[in-house]
């Protein structure tokens, strides 16, 4: 069964955050203009260049992305063109997407293969992200479960 909201966004299982969160952002191209708004880019043409992705389909993202609450547009100062940055909800994004890059790092790249790394303001990668439970003990797929709310 597909539940639509009040925005039009089509929610494949209403009742699970990890469908409704992809139902807003789970798109290839979307998931990668986020990266890209938290790398700076700002531009309809940065987004373009740096993904390669078509114009049509950049700007349904574009739009979709800022309809949901992920990207603010404003005004360049020029007033000749719109620029994106990520909205409070979109920053909030920064685990989601650290957390795809660790585990690309691990799983999708041959070893020895180079590839991009996420450093802090020291130059250091990031260490990886492991979720804790209540207790501050490292929690997995074996030691949680989804509880249904009625």
């Amino acid at each position: 069964m597909t539940v639509t909201r009040d925005s039009g966004v089509a929610w494949t299982d209403p009742n699970c955050p990890v469908a409704r969160t992809l139902d807003l952002v789970g798109d290839r191209w979307s998931l990668l203009i986020v990266r890209d708004a938290m790398d700076g880019a700002r531009g309809f043409t940065e987004f373009q260049q740096r993904t390669g992705i078509a114009r049509n389909i950049l700007t349904d993202r574009l739009r979709r992305l800022v309809e949901r609450g992920i990207l603010e547009r404003r005004t360049a100062p020029t007033g000749r063109r719109q620029l994106y940055a990520l909205s409070p909800a979109g920053r909030d994004l920064f685990t989601v997407v650290v957390a795809l890059r660790q585990w690309g790092e691990r799983h999708a790249f041959a070893p020895g293969e180079p590839h991009s790394v996420l450093v802090d303001e020291h130059g250091a990668p990031l260490p990886e992200l492991r979720p804790t439970g209540s207790s501050g003990d490292l929690v997995d797929v074996d030691t949680t479960v989804v509880r249904k709310v009625p």
